[in-house]
């Protein structure tokens, strides 16, 4: 019998739904926000669109994650009648289906003027820049996540109030809470394991009910299909045990906001590091410091492809474990950059400026697109930062936009950005971040209720 990790083409797909007997395949695709939008297909139609492909909606693109339609985009809307856009289906993305039997689940992308705008086309875009420079890269996600034990149907009654996380307190590293819970770090290990989205790390973090997955590396693309899916799966798995799962940016302004890390490190075609120059200080080669450089001296103009909602901007405030300028440092968890040293195996730098609340796609573009700027305009890195960068009062120009709004300007106004990731793509996810703003700034927050209802 074919395993899913052993499916490379359209006749292997072929031949491991023929083997389990499948009536029908599940399929998929992540939107703009990171959603795994799908549905289940006849076997026909599966072996049809191995071969030429089939339609989506198109609107997939055309609204937020709430479902809601944004209003004034031109690559889809009421002007164009939300027509089917074409997808490829990708048989090596096969994955098993723990909850469902014998079910298959298979990943697509966008094609055609659709592609333009697909997250995973923008990477695979980006990719194809770094293969061209002579460059493979690898990389590794990293999510932190908070558990509830609530329902869908307890936090909407509570209207997202009064929760109650899976634990109390604070308590990270706890060998004692994972203990407690072995159950469910054994649920959550076995499925990502079964899913081909290993964890190479699994603890906790400061705060009630909160956890870390640190996913191991392999090459970017397959690391952005896996944190897609483990963010997706993650949630799906705490809610058939009566549980849920929160990658908010900052669900609460009493803990720590939850980040979604990314390690990346690049290969020569001849296998050997681009990072590593033992002579070197810190084992930083040349190329290492120009990719650095690229992707602070660009994180202000990009930040919104890493920090996407209203809420993320909660997240980056001095003293809570986020960065609040675009900085480096050397094993340095107070900057935007952290260059970690080590063996020509084991040398990267982790892109810490990304929240829980990110599209692996779209997160993974802006930071390798940046250092790739940085290695082809052969940029000058400034000074590390030594000690507390908070304390530090940095530069103007390594400042970082305050909001969503501001960052979605940044990106638009970006040669850079237009150079790396194309006209339409730019056009299209700025005007997505521009109106999730918009969206937010229609509601009456309940601080502005008890500030000014009676008094002012």
């Amino acid at each position: 019998m074919m395993k899913p990790e052993n499916v490379r083409t359209a006749a292997d797909a072929r031949k491991i739904v023929t083997e389990r007997k499948l009536t029908h395949v599940k399929v998929g695709l992540f939107d703009i926000d990171g959603v795994l939008r799908g549905k289940y297909i006849s076997k026909e139609k599966f072996f049809s669109a191995l071969d030429s492909g089939f339609g989506f909606c198109d609107v997939v693109l055309g609204w937020d994650s709430n479902d809601q339609l944004i209003d004034n985009l031109s690559f889809t809307g009421w002007h164009t009648a939300y027509p089917d856009a074409w997808v490829r289906l990708l048989p090596a993305t096969c994955r098993e289906l723990p909850f469902e039997g014998e079910m298959l689940l298979f990943l697509c992308e966008f094609t055609g003027a659709a592609e333009n705008i697909c997250p995973r086309g923008l990477l695979r875009r980006v990719l194809a820049r770094a293969d061209s420079m002579g460059f493979n890269v690898s990389a590794a996600l990293e999510y932190e996540f908070f558990v509830f034990d609530e329902t869908p149907e307890s936090v909407r009654a509570k209207g997202y109030r009064d929760l109650q996380p899976l634990t109390p307190g604070y308590f990270g590293y706890s060998g004692l809470r994972s203990s407690v819970h072995a159950e469910l770090y054994a649920d959550i290990l076995g499925m990502c394991e079964q899913m081909r989205m290993p964890i190479e790390g699994l603890h906790t973090e400061t705060g009630p009910g909160v956890l870390e997955a640190a996913l191991a590396h392999t090459g970017a693309l397959e690391a952005a299909d896996r944190g897609a899916l483990f963010k997706t799966f993650l949630k799906v798995l705490m809610q058939r045990r009566e549980l849920m799962a929160t990658f908010m940016a900052k669900w609460s302004p009493n803990w720590p906001g939850q980040s979604g890390h990314i390690h990346i490190s690049l290969t020569r075609k001849d296998g050997k590091s681009a990072f590593h120059d033992a002579k070197d200080q810190h084992g930083m080669s040349k190329t290492m410091r120009h990719f650095v450089a690229g992707q602070q001296a660009l994180m202000p103009e990009t930040l919104s492809m890493v920090a996407c909602t209203v809420n993320s901007y909660r997240r980056l405030i001095p003293g809570f474990w986020a960065p609040t300028h675009a900085t480096w440092g050397v094993e340095n968890r107070t900057t935007a950059l952290r260059v970690i040293p080590g063996s020509a195996k084991s040398q990267r730098v982790e892109y810490r400026i990304g929240a829980a609340d990110s599209n692996p796609y779209i997160a993974l573009s802006s930071a390798l697109g940046a250092g790739l700027w940085g290695i082809e305009n052969r940029l000058e890195l400034r000074p590390p930062v030594i000690g507390n960068s908070y304390a530090i009062a940095h530069p103007a120009k390594l400042g970082l936009p305050a909001t969503l709004f501001e960052a979605a300007a940044k990106l638009r106004a970006s040669k850079p950005a237009r150079a790396l990731f194309g006209d339409l793509f730019v056009e299209h996810y700025a005007t997505s971040r521009e109106w999730e703003e918009r969206e937010f700034r229609k509601h009456v927050s309940d601080w502005e209720l008890a500030r000014y209802f009676e008094i002012i």
